[in-house]
């Protein structure tokens, strides 16, 4: 109790936790309905409006989302009121970003591979929002002194470096690390140093007349894709479910 007394409740984060409890947790029930609808198991049902249009749990989110973050800025940090707005936010939040690659494509591919983003930008806001939790502060100024606080000009080339670290990082390709990055800076520093994918836009402008390091490029990315790519796949199948399989094409002979 004392540590959630003195890193939850004095810093005023308790709106925080719940609108993040609230977003996990929505996010993982809403999963485990949508999985049991595609099975056929269970009292739940897609829900269709006028004309049987079949209405997406995003929707909701939406509403649930402005009615939270509104009420959240109209009642400040502290009273029942901005915890249960948190409690709103955090439930539209999850609902929302369960159907990000629907968003995202236009299209109804929620369980489709490339329905995995929605898992995987959940997972992302998750960890961010968690490191706020933990003490983190945007664009890694959390660990200066009193005195250099007091120094705005110091404070400020920390926000300009670390920013520029992480646009670096972002322009080679490196989406995860220049997002995390912006919080702590040690990642951020490693997205920008690193040899940059080679689809990149670094890449392409800045290796395109250098085969050596468009080559290495292009190594070290199939290198880590298939280190990488396997596991995160399974990762994220085993919280959202696995997509559909890809149908079959037949040759057609003329």
């Amino acid at each position: 109790m004392g540590w959630f007394e003195r890193n939850i409740m004095e810093p005023g984060k308790l709106p925080l936790l719940l609108a993040l409890i609230s977003f996990v947790m929505t996010f993982l029930i809403t999963r485990g309905i949508t999985r049991l609808i595609r099975a056929g198991k269970g009292p739940f049902r897609n829900i269709s409006g006028s004309g049987g249009v079949h209405v997406h749990h995003v929707v909701p989110g939406v509403i649930l989302t402005i009615v939270g973050g509104f009420g959240a800025v109209a009642g400040g940090q502290e009273g029942v009121g901005s915890c249960l707005a948190a409690v709103l936010f955090g439930i539209g939040a999850g609902l929302v970003l369960d159907e990000f690659a629907l968003v995202l494509h236009l299209a109804d591919v929620y369980w489709t591979p490339d329905g995995r983003k929605s898992v995987e930008m959940v997972v992302l806001t998750a960890s961010l929002v968690g490191l706020l939790l933990l003490g983190f502060s945007p664009l890694g100024v959390n660990d200066l002194s009193e005195d250099q606080q007091q120094n705005r000009a110091v404070v400020l080339a920390n926000v300009v470096v670390n920013f520029g670290f992480a646009l670096i990082a972002l322009f080679k390709g490196k989406v995860r690390l220049a997002v995390l990055g912006v919080i702590i800076p040690l990642v951020a520093l490693i997205g920008a140093v690193r040899l940059a994918r080679p689809t990149s836009p670094w890449a392409k402008r800045f290796y395109r007349n250098r085969p050596r390091a468009r080559a290495k490029s292009g190594l070290r990315a199939y290198h880590h894709d298939r280190r990488w790519v396997g596991p995160r796949r399974r990762f994220q199948d085993w919280i959202g479910g696995a997509p559909d399989p890809e149908p079959v094409r037949s040759l057609e002979h003329h």
